[in-house]
């Protein structure tokens, strides 16, 4: 993959990886145990890395968005947990409110979010509106200069811990699909409250966390964009989104297949097994190929819709399957936590779930298509 990065981009991800080894792992393991990352978000926020395609009169790096997509896959090598809380902290929140914000509002919020001083969360799954985001109910009623929001939303990543919410509601319920706009949301306003925090397979240093809007009365200037435009900028953020959760399960893969390499260089196998790393290693190659297009039509303001879904289809099928591979080429020790085999077991498999699921990739891709 080097010949589809410029030399920028090369000491970019040596940067990453660096930092990844040397901050990033030692604390997988409270991680592990649940200890959701703060001082790590810190140093993350001083090195940039939580403004990296942010412009710099942002307090941004003002890297291009395949140097971005590069952090998160490097990053997610090491912790898939601090690949998807980079992730949705800058592509469905930070860049949404710089492509559609006021002026007011991106100096407003920008600045504190690439710096790291403001952690973001993207709320738009609700109980009964997962992968159809059209049915959402969560309701804001627009009382004389304020909106009044009143509903609950589901498995917000980053939820409880983030200081910024970007909150997708019902501005005209007669027709919802035209009528969601998008709300910033900060964490102290009255009847915003913190619900269940889930207990999930994977990610385990991640929150994942229900929300409850009860009579949450914002100002209308926290309205992001024009009232009715919530969806449009919903899906349009979901592509940036869909490319970094990409990248997330490429990190997965790789971090994977590398474990099984090194594990049956010290544990020689018989040749029937050995060659199984073939298949893995050319589809971890194909998922690349197809995440780092994404990246680049990104990048060029071509139109991406197509080629993040599949980018996203493909990496987290990639990763399901290279880390279920490796407990089996690991064998008993693949399933115990002496190896690093089971957790990229457990971290995979949501990659096909959040964002889209695979079956709305599909479905996105065959609309583009016909």
């Amino acid at each position: 993959m080097d010949v589809m990065l410029t030399e920028q981009q090369r000491l970019w991800r040596e940067q990453v990886a660096a930092f990844a080894r040397q901050h990033v792992l030692p604390e997988v393991e409270a991680m592990e145990q649940g200890q959701f990352p703060r001082t790590l978000i810190a140093k993350m926020g001083k090195q940039g890395f939580l403004g990296l395609p942010i412009p710099a009169v942002y307090q941004g790096l003002e890297a291009d968005f395949t140097t971005y997509i590069i952090a998160i896959h490097e990053l997610s090598k090491v912790s898939a947990t601090i690949g998807v809380i980079v992730s949705v902290h800058t592509s469905v929140v930070t860049m949404p409110i710089l492509a559609f914000g006021t002026t007011e509002q991106k100096e407003s919020y920008v600045p504190l979010l690439a710096s790291g001083q403001k952690l973001g969360a993207f709320c738009l799954t609700e109980p009964t509106a997962g992968s159809d985001a059209s049915s959402i109910q969560l309701r804001a009623e627009q009382v004389d200069e304020h909106y009044i929001l009143n509903g609950t939303k589901i498995f917000i990543t980053s939820g409880g811990e983030a200081e910024l919410y970007l909150v997708f509601a019902v501005t005209d319920p007669a027709s919802a699909k035209k009528n969601i706009s998008a709300f910033i949301v900060e964490k102290d306003t009255p009847g915003f409250t913190i619900g269940k925090d889930e207990k999930k397979m994977g990610l385990h240093g991640s929150k994942t966390v229900t929300l409850h809007f009860d009579g949450v009365r914002i100002p209308k200037e926290q309205l992001l964009g024009a009232e009715g435009e919530g969806f449009r900028m919903a899906m349009s953020s979901l592509n940036a989104g869909r490319i970094g959760i990409a990248a997330q399960s490429l990190g997965i893969a790789e971090a994977a297949l590398t474990e099984a390499v090194t594990y049956l260089k010290q544990h020689p196998a018989g040749l029937e097994t050995t060659i199984r790393l073939g298949d893995l290693a050319a589809k971890l190659e194909a998922a690349k190929l197809l995440v780092y297009q994404a990246a680049a039509y990104k990048e060029a303001n071509r139109p991406v819709t197509k080629e993040a879904s599949m980018a996203k289809l493909f990496a987290s099928r990639t990763a399901v399957e290279i880390s279920t591979e490796v407990i089996h080429l690991l064998g008993m020790d693949g399933y115990t936590n002496r190896y690093h085999a089971e957790r990229y077991f457990r971290d995979a498999k949501i990659c096909e779930i959040y964002e889209g699921t695979s079956e709305i990739q599909r479905l996105v891709i065959c609309k583009q298509l016909i």
